[in-house]
């Protein structure tokens, strides 16, 4: 199989934009509101440039400690963001958010990376960074989904069981949906990633079922401890 991987100069990169600068003259012909398009578009190229020069910092650092201090800070901000449908109540709910992703994103993380892959050393960041964000971040959106319906549930004056089985299922929705999709509607992008860069395609199938995997368990691990700890907030414990 070929291995190629092919390099992508910075003028190769401006060429890629040509679809986007379409969008945006379509914008402009239709008198479309570009501000928030175009703060996307910049945000999106910093962002990224960004993680490319602080990844490349990481891997060649090796260094334990940086990889820890990593984590802590995905799950304290992941944890902030998730809440992000809530008002008044955000700070109520912090320390709910913060356990649930600590335990339904730590919990599959440490499976993943110290038993099915094994990683030597156990923090390689090549390996911990990329998953730890990728099941953070789910865990992030999964329980996002579960506070906003919990919370609404309870404000129609469903009881605590009830909203909180309304809440798991919509939480899950995403996730099960792309489960359902995956190597029918769409080629996931780690799986994509992987074969363009050469890798056999039964091994990033292999992969990508890990990533499932880890994506469904953190997402209904994290959300059932949410709404576990919700309960303390709610009057109707029945």
């Amino acid at each position: 199989m070929n291995s190629k991987l092919y390099s992508i100069s910075y003028i190769d990169l401006l060429l890629a934009f040509i679809p986007v600068a379409i969008t945006l003259i379509l914008f402009i012909i239709w008198s479309l509101e570009l501000k928030r398009t175009l703060l996307a578009l910049l945000r999106m190229v910093i962002q990224l440039l960004t993680i490319g020069y602080c990844l490349t910092f990481i891997f060649n650092a090796q260094n334990s400690f940086i990889v820890l201090l990593i984590l802590v800070v995905m799950i304290v901000t992941s944890s902030w963001i998730s809440l992000g449908s809530l008002q008044k109540d955000r700070l109520k709910y912090l320390k709910a958010s913060l356990i649930s992703i600590f335990l339904g994103g730590g919990i599959t993380l440490a499976i993943i990376t110290q038993i099915v892959l094994r990683l030597d050393p156990w923090f390689d960041p090549r390996y911990m960074v990329p998953l730890a964000g990728m099941i953070f971040a789910n865990c992030m959106n999964s329980i996002s989904l579960a506070i906003d319906r919990f919370t609404n549930e309870i404000e129609l004056g469903k009881t605590y069981i009830e909203a909180r089985n309304t809440a798991y299922r919509t939480s899950l929705l995403p996730v099960t949906n792309s489960l359902l999709a995956v190597g029918l509607v769409s080629i996931p992008g780690m799986m994509t990633g992987q074969i363009l860069s050469g890798v056999d395609p039964l091994i990033a199938s292999r992969y990508q079922m890990i990533v499932m995997c880890m994506v469904f368990g953190s997402a209904g691990i994290s959300s059932a401890c949410l709404l576990r700890l919700c309960k303390n907030h709610t009057s109707s414990n029945t």
